[in-house]
Formats: structure tokens, C-alpha cells, sequence
């Protein structure tokens, strides 16, 4: 089994993060059992201003789950009050890691039990993670090096339900991510095809077992027999922008903008005419350009970034089968967690080609790992966004493998 091992690596930096996650507008939810604990403190300022800062979430929101039992009331400026003067936390320093509510605690990593088995992974909206995560070329082969022996009964596999698959499916998905035979984007329309096939098999309209797809795609990847299909599909730098700028508006019209995002889409904005009245067609010959000159030659230096990316996506989301995978009732949705990760890697790729575009040959990693943490901090982490957005490339009859290969290709 592939895991994340590379999380335990993880140290946070405190007051010298640039982007603090105390200080992201972020809401802060406060599990029961340490809400409980608070209200055991002894009298004295800390406590009275935990108990000014934290509030019950009302029952109708969500007060009767004990994960969002009790929410951190953030300042007009967006900024956890619970902060010194430092930007170091008060409960922390004065009481201790204990008394920590179990998100802080635990930001930016994500815990998940899969078969009775606890993995923890790293989230890329903190800027520390997004370093160690994406500046490492040997993060992948450590990644498979210290992979954990799964046993496996190959008589009795190909009548197995497809959920009990979700190991060999997820190395499969990370193998390809990695196989640089294809350029990134093939190895996104290839994932993309599989987990359609995935889903058919899941629904029971693809009258095969798990093992059989398997060995027949790897196969088939293998020999090339599938560019046939992939190269007939134009590249459209239009569309990609047009879907882009949509994507962004989705997203900033929530909420306010806070200055390393703005600085983020300020960069992109620029690097592409966005904010000079050009026209469509000028814009994407920028874009074009932008891809060509800066973004392309650097990611040919360091491919291993973008890889990195979409493999520790891929990990933390519990991809192909996200969030249900640890709900046995549930329906199972290759194909729609293949959208969402798709989705989320189209508004990133756009953002560095535009960001790209805006410093041209001082084009850098540490412009890379701006971009991306912003990205997924402030897309990834809105609830509501992969859901609008996915609608909305659905209303476009983009919602299929020739629309993301249009929206992905180089």
C-alpha cells in the first residue's frame, strides 16, 4: 500500500509561516470533548477570553455534531483573537498542546482509518506542507519505498466488491500520475478514462472485475494504443481561460480577498491582459505565450512538482472514491472525484501560467509554492466550490473526457 509517509516529516514553523493559519479567515470549529475542557478552566484572563471568543454553534448549523460543537468568533480583521502579540496561540503556550481544539491541533494534517489502518496526510493550503510536499523529487519513490505489504487473495479477487479495492486502485492512480512516457496532461485524460470504466463497473453496467481493468489498462497504457484517441482532441487556450476566469469568479464572489490571495490573482491577472480590456483572442495568445516561454521550460526542469501535487491530492482526497470510501453504504463516484481533482488542477495549472506569464525568467519555485498553497487554500478548502464548479462545467458539456482533455491539454 502506497501512504503518505512523507507527512511525519511535517514540523510547523509558527509566527515565521507567511500565511498563518490563525490568521486565514478560516472558521475555526471546537470540537465537544475540548469545549467541555474549557469550561473547567480556573478563573482568569485566558479563560475570559476564551469563553468572549467561543461560541456554541447553534443546533440547525450543525451544534449537534461533536466535531463543530462550538466555533472561534474571528476578529473584524479576520484573525483568530486567541493570538498574542507574536501571532503565536494563547491556549497553546499557556495551557499547553492539549488543550488545543482537535483541528488546530491537527492542521494541516489529515487523519483518516481505512481498514482499521490510520494514514495521515498533509494539506497543501499551508504554506510549510506546500514546501516539503512540492520541492521534493525523491518524494514519490520514498512515497512507494516505505509503502506498507497488503495481502491479497488473487483467486477471490475479481468477484470482490470494487470498494475492497482501494489500495491497488489508489497505487494504480499514483503509477500513473508518476509515468512521465505521457505528459501530464495524457496521464490526467488516461485517469480520467479509467475511473469512467471504474464507475461502470461500480454501477454494474461494465460486466468486468477490478483485476481485469486493471491489467487491461495498465496494458494498454503500456503500449501507447490509447494516444489515438487522445490526440484527435484539439487544445483550446480560449476555453481553457474562459472555464478558468468563471472558476475564479465562482470562488472570489464569496467572500473577501485576503492579501496573498490578492497578490496571487493580481500576478495572474496581469501576467494574461486580464485587467487591460484585451480581447479574448489576445488573451489566449498570451496565455499561449506565457505557457510556452516560462511556465513550460521550468515545470521541464522540475517535473517532479506538479506530480507531487496531484499524487499528495490524490492521497489526502482518498481518491477514487473520496470521503465514501469509509461509508459502506454509500454510492461509489469515480468518475465525479476524478472531476473535482481535475477541476482543482485546471484553476492551478492556470493560476502558474498566468503567474508565469507576470515574472517571465525569474519564474521560481518559491512562485510556485505561493501559488499553489494559495490555490488550494482558498478553492480547495471553500465547501461549496468543486460542487459549483463541476456544475458548471457540466452546463457547458464540458463534464466528459473530451471537455477536460480541452480544459487540461497543453
Amino acid at each position: 500500500m502506497i501512504r503518505a509517509a512523507y507527512a511525519e516529516d511535517f514540523r510547523c514553523i509558527g509566527s515565521q509561516c507567511e500565511d498563518g493559519c490563525c490568521e486565514a479567515g478560516w472558521r475555526v470549529p471546537i470540537d465537544r470533548a475540548t469545549f467541555e475542557k474549557y469550561q473547567t478552566l480556573p478563573a482568569g484572563e485566558l479563560r475570559t477570553l476564551i469563553y468572549a471568543s467561543i461560541q456554541r454553534t447553534p443546533q440547525d448549523a450543525g451544534g449537534s455534531v461533536p466535531e463543530t460543537h462550538a466555533q472561534v468568533q474571528l476578529t473584524p480583521q479576520r484573525r483568530c483573537p486567541l493570538l498574542d502579540a507574536g501571532g503565536l496561540c494563547r491556549i497553546h503556550a499557556e495551557l499547553g498542546e492539549s488543550y488545543l481544539s482537535r483541528i488546530c491541533a491537527t492542521y494541516p494534517r489529515t487523519v483518516h482509518t481505512i481498514d482499521h489502518m490510520k494514514e495521515t496526510t498533509l494539506s497543501l493550503s499551508c504554506p510549510e506542507a506546500a514546501r516539503l510536499v512540492l520541492l521534493n523529487p525523491s518524494l514519490l519513490s520514498q512515497t512507494i519505498d516505505r509503502a506498507v505489504p497488503f495481502g491479497w487473495h488473487e483467486t477471490a479477487a475479481s468477484s470482490a466488491p470494487v470498494r475492497e479495492f482501494f489500495w491497488p486502485l489508489r497505487e494504480f492512480s499514483i503509477r500513473l500520475i508518476r509515468n512521465r512516457a505521457y505528459p501530464l496532461w495524457l496521464r490526467m485524460f488516461l485517469l480520467g478514462s479509467f475511473c469512467r470504466r471504474l464507475e461502470g463497473l461500480a454501477h454494474g453496467t461494465l460486466g468486468r472485475g477490478v483485476p481485469t481493468l486493471l491489467g487491461d489498462f495498465s496494458a494498454a497504457i503500456a503500449s501507447g494504443s490509447l494516444r489515438t484517441s487522445m490526440d484527435v482532441i484539439p487544445a483550446s487556450p480560449e476555453l481553457q481561460l474562459d472555464i478558468l476566469l468563471e472558476l475564479v469568479r465562482i470562488r472570489i464572489e464569496k467572500d473577501y480577498l485576503p492579501p496573498r490571495l490578492r497578490e496571487t490573482l493580481s500576478a495572474f491577472a496581469s501576467g494574461l491582459g486580464i485587467a487591460t480590456g484585451e480581447t479574448t483572442e489576445d488573451r489566449a495568445a498570451r496565455h499561449a505565450r506565457a505557457h510556452a516561454l516560462y511556465y513550460a521550460p521550468f515545470f521541464a526542469r522540475h517535473p517532479h512538482i506538479l506530480e507531487n501535487c496531484l499524487a499528495n491530492t490524490i492521497l489526502r482526497g482518498l481518491f477514487p472514491f473520496g470521503e465514501r470510501s469509509l461509508d459502506p453504504a454509500a454510492r461509489l463516484e469515480p468518475a465525479l472525484e476524478f472531476a473535482q481533482l481535475a477541476t482543482l488542477f485546471a484553476v492551478v495549472k492556470g493560476l502558474l501560467v498566468g503567474v508565469a506569464g507576470f515574472h517571465r525568467e525569474s519564474f521560481s519555485a518559491a512562485h510556485v509554492v505561493q501559488t499553489v498553497q494559495t490555490a488550494f487554500r482558498h478553492f480547495d478548502h471553500c465547501p461549496e466550490f468543486l460542487g459549483q464548479a463541476v456544475e458548471l462545467l457540466a452546463a457547458r458539456n464540458l463534464n466528459n473526457a473530451a471537455g477536460f482533455t480541452m480544459l487540461l491539454r497543453d
